[in-house]
């Protein structure tokens, strides 16, 4: 059964779409208020915000880029006490070991890992405050295996889910858990852009739904005794 999340309010970094909207979709099916945060992709925002409303679910937009630390603040401000937060904002630059360039490694490092420190950080103090509260950290396959997209994302990737464990142990006594969700080629933009063209090496023979991840999030946000941990979605490709 997934958790009663009436009266909590929930923000999903990177949520105009993909991954993050399916999460969005899912919270607020399950009550939660959701603010959906978004750097570029107005329209898109607004659009799952829409199907949320029009559900009569609970739905906000905001902009903000969460690799800033004065956007985070000022967003968290703009949205009041956050409960849940998942750290879903990302890129993907494709890029070998000979084209990768300092820039593109710091805009992957700063988008992908700093923006979930900087808005963890910024929740922390409520989340402590009435000692309860949920993160869940969108990593990859791309932490633990050679991935598709280069050395930079699985970096960025890998140090998210460090990033897990160490607030996890340090925040178990206080009724917050940490944990993060791993997927592996699900079926969005940037998979199907050019980082897979079709679900060949996938064992269980086709692609993840973005629904399917939104699934395990709300399992990991229902489960008060599951903590430090990422649960992978791979189709069979890896094993834990």
């Amino acid at each position: 059964m997934p958790p009663d999340l009436t009266n909590r309010t929930v923000l999903v970094t990177g949520a105009s779409r993909g991954i993050g909207a399916a999460i969005a979709l899912a919270l607020a099916e399950a009550g939660a208020t959701v603010a959906i945060n978004y750097r570029e992709r107005t329209a898109d925002a607004e659009a799952v915000a829409a199907t949320i409303i029009a559900a009569g679910g609970r739905a906000t937009t905001i902009q903000a880029d969460v690799s800033n630390s004065a956007a985070v603040v000022a967003m968290i401000e703009t949205i009041g006490p956050i409960d849940i937060l998942i750290n879903n904002a990302g890129i993907a630059l494709i890029r070998g070991i000979d084209d990768l360039t300092e820039a593109d490694f710091d805009q992957t490092i700063a988008t992908n890992l700093k923006s979930a420190f900087l808005c963890t950080q910024a929740v922390l103090p409520h989340m402590r405050a009435q000692n309860w509260g949920r993160i869940v950290n969108v990593s990859s396959g791309a932490a633990r295996g050679a991935g598709g997209v280069g050395l930079h994302y699985n970096a960025s990737k890998a140090g998210m889910e460090g990033l897990t464990r160490g607030y996890a142990a340090r925040l178990v006594k206080e009724g917050i858990t940490v944990n993060a969700v791993a997927p592996s080629l699900i079926e969005t933009d940037m998979v199907k852009s050019g980082l897979a063209s079709a679900p060949t090496r996938i064992p269980l023979g086709r692609f993840g739904t973005s629904e399917e991840v939104a699934q395990v999030v709300m399992m990991l946000i229902g489960n008060a005794y599951m903590t430090g941990q990422t649960v992978a979605l791979s189709g069979g490709m890896s094993f834990n």
